[in-house]
C-alpha cells in the first residue's frame, strides 16, 4: 500500500476523532509515552492568551535565533499550508517530516482516539526531539489547563492577555479564563503576563504553585515616544534590565514587550543590538501584514487582520486610527458563527467607510445576511457577495490609490484573501508586493 503524503494526512485527520475539540490530557500523554517522548528541547517557552499568542511567539523565536539557537515553534491555526505550523529555525517543516512524524504518532496511538489538534501537536513535538533543538515556543491552541501542549513542563509560561473566546470551554468571565490559562505555570518556574489587570485567580494559582510571576505594569513595561519606545523588566535573578531608543514596529509593541521579558528570563546574553534586529525583522503573515498591490493600472495598499474578537478588533481599530487617513477605509470582513460579532463590528464602524461581507469556505462560517444585517443597524454601508475572493476583487475595483483596504475577521477570510492575492501575483497581470 502506497504511504500518504501531507494532504492525504490531514483529510484522515479531520475524521479520526468524533468531536473536533475534546479537552483533556490523558489520551496525548498515553501516545506521548508510547513514543519514548521527554522534552523537545532544553528550553521550553508555553504561550496562550486571548490575542497576540502568535506575533509573542515569532518575537521570542526570533530572539533566540538571533543569538545562534537552534529553534522550533509550534503554533496554529495556519493560514495557506499546514507545514506553516511547525517551524525549524524560522523555516516551515517540510511535507516529508510531518508525514515521518505523522506515520510515528498513528502507529504509536494504536486504538487510542486523538483529535486533530492533538496528532498535529505529538507530530511536531516528536519532530523537535529529533531535532537536537535548544529551545522551543508552543502555542496553545485552546485554554491551557487542558490543551495538548501543556503535556510538556514549560521553563518560562507566557499569558499574553486575558479576554473573553471559547466562552463554551473556558468560562464566561475573566476570572475563569484566566485560571485555565494559569495551567501552563508549573512549580518553582516564572511566568509573564502582559495583561496589566490579570484576575485574582491567575494571582492566587502563581501565589499557590510558587510561581514567580511577572505582570506588565508592575514588573516590567514598556513606554512609547513619538519615534522610539523603551522597554524595561528583570532577568532570573530579578537585576533590572532596559532597552532605550527601541524602533517602531508593525507588530504590536505589548506583544514585543512581553516577548522580550520572556527572553530575558530565558537567556543570560543580553546584546542590545541582536536584540533590535530581530525585533525589526519579526513578521507574522496576516496580523497588521500590509501589501502594496499592482491592480488596474492603480497602487493600492491592503492591510490583512486575523483580529476575530472584540479585543483583537479594539486593537486594530486603535492602530488604525492613530494612522493617517487620506482616502476611504474599505474592509472585507467575513467571521465564524461561535464569535461574538457586535463586538468585533462596534469596534470598527465608526472608521470604516464601506463594508464587503461574505461567507467563510467552512461550515463554520456566520450567515453572510446576519453580518449585513448586524452592519444596516449600525447604519454601515454594506455588499454582500459570494466568497470573499470576490469581495476583495469588487474593493479593488473601487479603490482609489488614496483609499486603504482592510481584509480582517477569521482566519479563513484572511486565509482567502491571501489566495486571491498570491493567484493574481502569479497570473503575469497585477501583482503584489509586502
Amino acid at each position: 500500500m502506497s504511504r500518504r503524503n501531507l494532504q492525504d494526512w490531514l483529510g484522515y485527520l479531520e475524521h479520526l476523532h468524533p468531536v473536533a475539540i475534546d479537552m483533556g490530557l490523558d489520551r496525548c500523554r498515553e501516545v506521548a509515552s508510547r513514543l519514548g517522548l521527554t522534552r523537545p528541547a532544553r528550553q521550553v517557552v508555553t504561550v496562550t492568551g486571548t490575542n497576540g499568542k502568535g506575533s509573542t511567539c515569532a518575537f521570542i523565536a526570533q530572539m533566540l535565533i538571533g543569538q545562534g539557537k537552534k529553534v522550533g515553534v509550534y503554533s496554529s491555526p495556519h493560514l495557506l499550508r499546514y507545514n506553516e505550523r511547525v517551524r525549524l529555525n524560522g523555516v516551515d517543516a517540510t511535507d516529508e517530516a510531518l508525514c515521518e512524524a505523522f506515520e510515528a504518532v498513528e502507529s504509536a496511538r494504536a486504538s487510542v482516539s486523538l483529535t486533530y489538534f492533538e496528532m498535529g501537536t505529538l507530530a511536531a513535538l516528536w519532530l523537535f526531539e529529533r531535532e537536537g533543538l535548544d529551545a522551543v515556543v508552543l502555542e496553545v491552541g485552546l485554554g491551557g489547563r487542558l490543551d495538548a501542549v501543556n503535556l510538556v513542563d514549560a521553563d518560562v509560561a507566557v499569558v499574553t492577555n486575558i479576554g473573553l473566546d471559547h466562552a463554551e470551554w473556558l468560562g464566561s468571565t475573566r476570572e475563569s479564563v484566566a485560571l485555565e490559562k494559569a495551567g501552563i505555570f508549573r512549580s518553582g518556574q516564572p511566568a509573564v503576563c502582559g495583561d496589566c489587570d490579570p484576575p485574582e485567580t491567575m494571582l492566587e494559582k502563581a501565589a499557590q504553585s510558587a510561581v514567580p510571576l511577572l505582570v506588565r505594569g508592575r514588573d516590567f513595561d514598556l513606554v512609547r515616544g513619538d519615534a522610539c519606545w523603551q522597554w524595561s523588566g528583570k532577568d532570573r535573578s530579578g537585576s533590572l534590565l532596559d532597552l532605550r531608543n527601541l524602533p517602531m514596529l508593525s507588530l504590536p509593541l505589548e506583544n514585543a514587550a512581553v516577548a522580550l521579558q520572556a527572553f530575558a528570563l530565558l537567556e543570560p546574553l543580553w546584546q542590545p543590538e541582536l536584540l533590535i534586529d530581530a525585533l525589526r525583522s519579526t513578521r507574522i503573515t496576516g496580523r497588521l501584514d500590509r501589501y502594496s498591490i499592482r491592480w488596474r493600472e492603480r497602487n493600492l495598499s491592503v492591510l490583512l487582520d486575523v483580529g476575530h474578537n472584540p479585543h483583537a478588533a479594539a486593537y486594530l481599530a486603535r492602530h488604525l486610527d492613530v494612522r493617517p487617513k487620506s482616502g476611504r477605509r474599505l474592509a472585507v470582513f467575513g467571521l465564524l458563527a461561535d464569535k461574538d460579532l457586535s463586538g468585533v463590528i462596534d469596534e470598527l464602524v465608526p472608521i470604516i467607510d464601506g463594508w464587503a461581507v461574505a461567507p467563510l469556505a467552512t461550515a463554520r462560517s456566520r450567515n453572510a445576511d446576519e453580518l449585513r444585517s448586524a452592519l444596516i443597524d449600525r447604519r454601515a454601508p454594506v455588499t454582500i457577495y459570494p466568497n470573499i475572493a470576490q469581495a476583495l476583487e469588487e474593493q479593488c475595483n473601487l479603490a482609489s490609490e488614496m483609499d486603504e483596504i482592510l481584509v480582517f475577521g477569521s482566519f479563513y477570510c484572511v486565509a482567502e484573501a491571501l489566495a486571491w492575492l498570491d493567484r493574481q501575483a502569479k497570473s503575469g497581470g497585477d501583482g503584489f508586493g509586502g
